[in-house]
């Protein structure tokens, strides 16, 4: 090839070469203009999600307080401390193991030839998220985080600190199940639980935001001083339990609890006139460890047959119906009475004769008070259960909480209605209530009346301020007329004094209420899983009421034949009730301040007189008390100076002697 031709050729390379150049520039430019114009939106927003973020900022869930001030739930921090085992140099790695070995050691309690064996094994495998402890609480987190090694921080000591908020009940289990809780389950659904469950929207408060950006080694650092969106802490939640009076009635049904080897009880302490729960307690068996726990908010989800704390509904139809009174007298038949073929039995063999009515409550006579009802009512049973739906223990009481047991009161013509239900309900079988309703009949009697629904929280506050207050609920403004009230109380009384309840019967407190002993099952697998409930329900003082309570325990032990009402729950009643009056803190009440007490009327005048009479010349104030000594002297514009405690026993200043304004006096007492 000659030299034009190798000439022409490294021209065409040249051209060819400067196209392609040319189209890879115009194809950069199209891209570029593309990206630019195009795509450009959509490259920023990634570029802006990469780098920058919107964190939130958790809002401070609020208190739950006992009625007196009590905490009852509060949020805590917990901690979780990991280590990164390769961030440290291997000097700082080598130089302070074993120090920090050590310390672990002594804190953790494992030996500290474990921790030099873990932490080294954490580094040889480059692990960077090692479990060091976790559940620690602040004071503790601070002990590790001074350690040595972990001192240096997180890019020289490889420590990590994963901080959340657990919640915390400051009482412990005492009323854990109303307390409540929410908890995640592991299908992503809430399970909210008691007040805590029931009060979360003001608990929670709302959660506020920061916008951050991506800076150097993953950190991110806030964009602007100001927060996108400022949280809002939760409100606290002022429930209406009274620390004092849990302690007690939770221990009371524990020990009834562990005497009798039960399953499971509650016992509920109201409030009278306004519903206010002042205690509840819920308690079952675990019967691996044998211990008691509160598991199930039994007062408020378990609806069972009453048995005969149900009488009372009989005797408030028969008395307020005028039906009959208390004196009617019927005849228990040897104990048995027959309706249908099924026999109604008293628990007293031989029955109790000819007794009134009255004293058939009195003695839980199921003879009596099922002839009463049927005999009056077999025409007409609506009436009877209308009288029933009236006082609302045909539905819910309509709680806050989830899972509030549903009652069951049989309708005439209507599904599970027979020929034995009406003598049936008479003495609380073939219905079923939960102890609140069966407790809320019960204050209605001991509040004239008055039925009030049961209240857990009294108000929501946020600081200071009341946001929400819960007042008194009315579900029946009037169960009954006031002269069937006053019997009813008069026969509740008389079951503690002579009837029933007399073992429960004190001289110095007086107490009213009904005994129940229902058994539970007694129809299935031939009567073989047949158990007991006792329960015992009333208020106290009996006079003027202040407080209702019912205590129910299922399955007692029945090897000693002590597994009536009165036996197994009324004991626990009777411990709260006197505990409650004997034990109870004072309460500092200022009462008849303006009334004059003659005593100090003529001290007063006396030391009144002696000053005006030795106006400027020093009194004799030996023998007086000190207190008054000091009155006197001050009054008359000196100095007082006093050593000991008591009365005058000498003065700096003999008596008689002229006197200046702030003269210095000594006074020594013995």
């Amino acid at each position: 090839m000659g030299v034009e031709d190798k000439d022409k050729a490294l021209s065409y390379r040249t051209y060819l070469t400067a196209v392609g150049i040319f189209f890879i520039a115009l194809a950069i430019a199209v891209k570029l203009t593309n990206i630019q114009w195009v795509e450009g939106e959509y490259y920023r927003k990634l570029a802006k999600e990469r780098t920058v973020k919107t964190f939130v900022i958790p809002a401070n869930k609020g208190n739950i307080y006992s009625a007196d001030g009590s905490l009852l739930a509060t949020s805590i921090p917990n901690y979780t401390i990991r280590f990164d085992a390769v961030a440290p140099k291997q000097s700082d790695f080598e130089e302070n193991l074993g120090d920090l070995s050590k310390a672990l050691s002594k804190m953790f309690g494992k030996p500290a030839y474990h921790y030099q064996d873990v932490l080294r094994k954490a580094r040889a495998n480059k692990n960077r998220y090692f479990l060091i402890a976790d559940d620690l609480t602040y004071t503790q987190y601070v002990e590790v985080k001074n350690m040595p090694l972990f001192n240096k921080g997180a890019y020289k000591g490889g420590i990590i600190v994963d901080q959340h908020t657990v919640r915390e009940h400051p009482i412990g289990k005492i009323a854990e199940r109303t307390i409540g809780y929410e908890r995640v389950l592991e299908d992503g659904t809430v399970r909210k639980i008691g007040i805590e469950g029931a009060f979360g929207k003001y608990l929670k408060g709302e959660d506020g935001q920061i916008l951050k950006q991506k800076i150097a080694k993953g950190q991110w650092k806030p964009i602007r001083d100001e927060n996108e969106k400022e949280p809002r802490d939760g409100y606290d939640v002022i429930s209406t339990i009274d620390v004092f009076i849990q302690d007690i009635a939770h221990h009371a049904l524990l020990k009834q609890l562990e005497e009798y080897g039960a399953e499971h009880g509650c016992v509920v302490v109201m409030e009278t006139k306004t519903g206010y729960v002042r205690a509840i307690s819920n308690l079952g068996l675990d019967e691996k460890s044998g211990n008691y726990y509160e598991t199930i908010n039994y007062a408020v989800a378990e609806s069972h047959e009453p048995g005969s704390t149900f009488k009372l509904v009989d005797m408030i139809a028969l008395l307020d119906d005028q039906k009959v009174d208390t004196s009617q007298v019927y005849d228990t038949h040897g104990g048995i009475v027959t309706y249908h073929g099924r026999k109604v039995r008293d628990s007293h063999e031989g029955g109790y004769g000819k007794i009134s009515l009255g004293r058939g409550f009195e003695v839980s006579s199921n003879t009596v008070l099922v002839q009463a009802v049927q005999e009056n009512y077999k025409s007409n049973p609506k009436q009877f259960v209308d009288r029933i739906d009236r006082m609302g223990l045909n539905k819910p009481l309509g709680l806050p909480f989830k899972g509030e047991g549903v009652p069951f009161i049989p309708q005439p013509g209507k599904g599970k209605w027979s020929a034995i239900s009406l003598p049936w309900m008479a003495f609380g079988y073939g219905v079923s209530v939960t102890p609140l309703q069966t407790l809320t009949l019960y204050n209605a009697i001991a509040n004239n009346g008055e039925m009030i629904k049961p209240l857990f929280v009294s108000e929501i506050k946020e600081w200071n301020n009341t946001i929400k207050k819960y007042n008194k609920e009315v579900i029946n403004p009037k169960i009954c007329s006031d002269a069937t009230i006053k019997k009813l109380k008069a026969v509740m009384e008389n079951v503690v004094k002579r009837g029933t309840g007399s073992k429960l019967y004190s001289k110095d407190f007086s107490m009213a209420g009904k005994t129940g002993t229902a058994q539970a099952n007694y129809g299935k697998n031939g009567g073989n899983d047949k158990h007991y409930i006792s329960s015992f329900v009333g208020f106290f003082p009996a006079d003027n009421p202040k407080y209702s309570c019912i205590v129910v325990v299922h399955k007692p032990n029945t090897s000693n034949n002590n597994y009536y009402g009165a036996d197994v729950a009324g004991p626990v009643f009777k411990r709260i009730a006197q505990k409650i009056f004997t034990d109870a803190p004072s309460t500092n009440e200022v009462k008849n301040v303006d009334k004059k007490i003659p005593a100090q009327e003529s001290s007063y005048h006396k030391y009144y007189t002696q000053l005006h009479k030795t106006k400027n010349t020093m009194p004799n104030v030996k023998g007086m008390p000190g207190m008054d000594a000091v009155s006197l002297l001050e009054n008359m514009g000196m100095k007082v100076k006093v050593t000991g405690s008591g009365k005058v026993k000498t003065q700096s200043i003999k008596q008689g002697e002229a006197l200046r304004k702030n003269t210095l006096i000594t006074l020594e007492l013995s």
